[in-house]
């Protein structure tokens, strides 16, 4: 199982040890592409305006939502 947590703003670091620490096979998510082979993906709080930008920038919201789907 490989989750993949968005790495754009939060405490994305914070997330993936803690999974690391269980076990879980984890990757960083920044761009479309990263998105691909994943079993799951977390999205960590924080501020969802700089998260949304952030998204539009790299590409990530359409990807995001088919992922979601």
């Amino acid at each position: 199982m490989i989750i993949g947590v968005l790495a754009l703003q939060g405490d994305f670091a914070e997330h993936r040890s803690l999974l690391t620490r269980l076990g879980v096979d984890t990757r960083e998510v920044r761009l479309p592409d990263q998105l691909e082979g994943l079993d799951g993906l977390i999205i960590p709080g924080g501020e969802s305006t700089t998260i949304g930008k952030l998204a539009v920038t790299y590409g990530l919201v359409e990807p995001l939502r088919q992922f979601g789907s």
